[in-house]
């Protein structure tokens, strides 16, 4: 009698479902937070399977925050109209915020991992690639990449004391006035002027 063929493994699938284990991994517990160990578990396979598909946990981070980063989650992946930027990002920041909210997001995977230097040396190039480099390209007038990464220094601090955190004022906000209060913030960096370096006396 023959033996049966043994059944291929998809190798595109064990991949991909590794990468979704370390997005969500990563992202609840930080880069430190977390070793192969745990991410393989959760993926099904063993750590040198993890080794084998990315070798090493700065290879797997890395490709992490290339994932998560490239998605719109809040910076609109077309530049459009600066006068609706405000309140699209505005809007998403405190949809995505809010405490009965279940999605991990690429600055979830940032305030939790920042403190280890490697990681956040991963997470600037992934910044500079992908969301930075959207959210200046959004932007018209001098200084896009500074008044980007205000932009996004607004988020991150907004997403770490409403989320994290959870600040009674910010947590218990009423959503609409938040969004209101965010977007005239935001119009001050998204909204070109004639000299932004000035500063009024």
């Amino acid at each position: 009698m023959s033996r049966p063929t043994p059944r291929p493994r998809n190798a595109a699938a064990t991949r991909q479902a590794i990468l979704d284990s370390a997005v969500t991994a990563f992202t609840r517990h930080g880069y430190d937070g977390v070793g192969l160990r745990e991410i393989a578990a959760a993926a099904g396979v063993t750590a040198i399977l993890v080794n084998r598909y990315f070798g090493s946990k700065e290879a797997l981070f890395t490709e992490v925050v290339a994932v998560s980063f490239a998605q719109p989650t809040m910076i609109p992946g077309e530049p459009g109209d600066t006068t609706d930027l405000a309140v699209q990002i505005a809007r998403a920041l405190v949809a995505r915020t809010a405490a009965d909210a279940d999605h991990l997001g690429p600055f979830e995977l940032m305030l939790k991992s920042a403190a280890n230097p490697k990681a956040a040396e991963i997470m600037r190039a992934g910044i500079r690639e992908n969301v930075g480099a959207r959210f200046t390209g959004a932007l018209h007038g001098a200084h896009a990449g500074q008044r980007a990464e205000l932009g996004l220094a607004l988020l991150a601090g907004t997403w770490l004391m409403r989320r994290i955190i959870g600040t009674p004022a910010l947590r218990e906000a009423d959503p609409e006035q938040l969004t209101n209060q965010i977007v005239r913030v935001l119009a001050t960096i998204v909204e070109p002027h004639t000299d932004p370096g000035a500063v009024p006396g």
